[in-house]
């Protein structure tokens, strides 16, 4: 799908209150996203393949508000195998997802969230090449703008800072169920609030968040304090491979190590920030094997070097200090051209 900004709504929706926290996307473009949902009797939410909670978690909050508004709301992502990774089931909304096979073929009106391109729409690629309209809602810097309308701010910390945004300009109301999908990713997105992207705006939105009453520590364990025996198996021969060369530390964890131990591939987003802990690296690499034999590669950095560069011309995208793409070659063969990239910014 090409980008094809067309104006075509013409009854606008009601716009709320919303933060003061201001947003360098134009105002003209918020406009017209509250016309094109106002105008829609249905709307068909999408996040990127193999979700984490910012991409979920925004998801179902807009739907949560889209659904007050009387909108019928239909919410997915197009993974293969269509499943909630474990970490996230605890998030509030999830009997608004169905599987791809279930997704308009053609939407009236699709808004996609978290996905920095289009190729990260996964099996739901189809149905944004036949909807009317595609608003995408995303923070990456890398995001390469394949919407009718992109709501893109890349100095936004999480994508559930713009859903927040589209929340208050769209009339609805913060309660405790949207809290909770918006908390998750905006906890995620900063590390704990420990990146640099934790602007003042980020601890005042999470604010607003905590005082619906959600609770911050169930959350915490939810996302970080539980994992399978099976993990700590696999962690462990993923650090026993760990390798160091120069500034750059990496490692791979293979379809045969989760089998031994029947782990699921949801459960390795945590290997990549055990590695990157390494001091006497600047880049950190965790290869991460799926179920169908491509290898996701986790990238990170301390700030002297732009992995999303890297990533992008390897397929992917992402953030300066946090990156990814999908290869599929043989470790041997992606770390090469990984290394080759890396060169080149280095």
């Amino acid at each position: 799908m090409t980008p094809d900004v067309r104006d075509r709504a013409d009854s606008p929706a009601g716009a709320g209150r919303r933060p003061a926290d201001g947003c360098p996307i134009p105002e003209p473009s918020w406009d017209r996203a509250l016309r094109l949902i106002g105008r829609s009797d249905e709307v068909a939410l999408a996040c990127h393949v193999t979700p984490d909670a910012d991409a979920l978690g925004s998801m179902l909050a807009v739907a949560f508000v889209l659904r007050s508004l009387g909108k019928r709301v239909v919410a997915s992502f197009g993974d293969r195998h269509f499943a909630v990774p474990r970490l996230l089931r605890f998030l509030p909304g999830q009997e608004m997802l169905v599987p791809p096979e279930e997704y308009p073929p053609a939407p009236e009106l699709m808004i996609v969230f978290d996905c920095s391109t289009f190729e990260r729409v996964g099996l739901l690629g189809a149905n944004a090449a036949s909807a009317r309209e595609v608003i995408v809602v995303d923070h990456h810097p890398s995001n390469s703008g394949f919407g009718t309308l992109d709501l893109i701010d890349a100095k936004a910390a999480a994508t559930a800072m713009l859903a927040e945004q589209l929340l208050y300009r769209l009339g609805g109301r913060l309660d405790r169920d949207i809290a909770i999908c918006l908390y998750a990713g905006l906890v995620t997105d900063t590390g704990s609030f420990r990146y640099s992207s934790t602007t003042p705006a980020v601890h005042q939105m999470a604010a607003r968040l905590v005082a619906t009453g959600l609770r911050t520590d169930e959350i915490a364990r939810e996302l970080w304090d539980r994992s399978p025996f099976g993990y700590l198996k696999v962690l462990a021969n993923a650090l026993e491979r760990v390798t160091l060369e120069g500034g750059l530390v990496w490692t791979y964890v293979s379809r045969v190590d989760r089998a031994a131990y029947g782990l699921p591939y949801s459960e390795l987003e945590g290997v990549i920030d055990i590695v990157r802990r390494t001091d006497e690296a600047e880049v950190a690499v965790v290869l991460k094997e799926d179920d169908y034999g491509d290898w996701q590669v986790s990238t990170r950095s301390k700030g002297t070097i732009d992995v999303a560069a890297v990533c992008t011309a390897l397929g992917g995208g992402g953030h300066h200090n946090a990156a990814g793409f999908t290869s599929y070659d043989t470790v041997e063969e992606t770390m090469a051209k990984f290394r080759r990239e890396l060169r080149k910014v280095s």
